[in-house]
Order: C-alpha cells, then structure tokens, then sequence
C-alpha cells in the first residue's frame, strides 16, 4: 500500500508541480504563494481546455473571473489585512 501511496503523491507533484517560495517570510506570504500557484496551475487548466473545445470561451473566462476574486480577496486577507498597524481606540 506504501508503494501506492508514493505513486500517487508522485503523479500528483507532475501533474501539479509547486514551486519553492524564496520571498520574505511570514506565513501570510507563504499562503499567499500558494494561492497564486493554485490560480496558475487553474487558469492553465481552464486555457487547455477552451482552447481544445471542451469549454466556451465565455465559460471559461467566466471561470476566471471567479477565481481572480477569490485570489483579490485572499490578497486582502491575509497581506492587505496583515500591513494594516492595529487600530487604537481611545
């Protein structure tokens, strides 16, 4: 069962490669990372398919849209939020 396990984790890397973060650390960028890659790798996947005929070019850019406002708001979350100086209410 380990030798399955270890081809599904391999074929999972090749199939969706992630690079290594080499920005400032915190772990706000580090996610924040993750979720630009996760937009890429989906943004590739969405391209591939519109352009062999399995999606509209209106779905598609659709899809896109949708997932460039979930990578905006996470922006907003976790870096926007995080630079903000805490607020002092007197």
């Amino acid at each position: 069962m380990g030798d399955r396990d270890e081809m599904q984790q391999r074929r999972e890397e090749f199939i969706q490669p992630l690079g290594r973060y080499r920005g400032p650390f915190s772990p706000q960028q580090l996610a924040f990372n993750a979720n630009i890659q996760e937009f890429a790798y989906r943004v590739s996947l969405l391209c591939g398919l519109e352009t062999s005929g399995k999606l509209s070019a209106e779905d598609t850019y659709q899809q896109i849209k949708q997932l460039w406002a979930t990578l905006k708001r996470s922006k907003q979350e976790l870096l926007d939020t995080a630079a903000e100086p805490p607020s002092q209410d007197d």
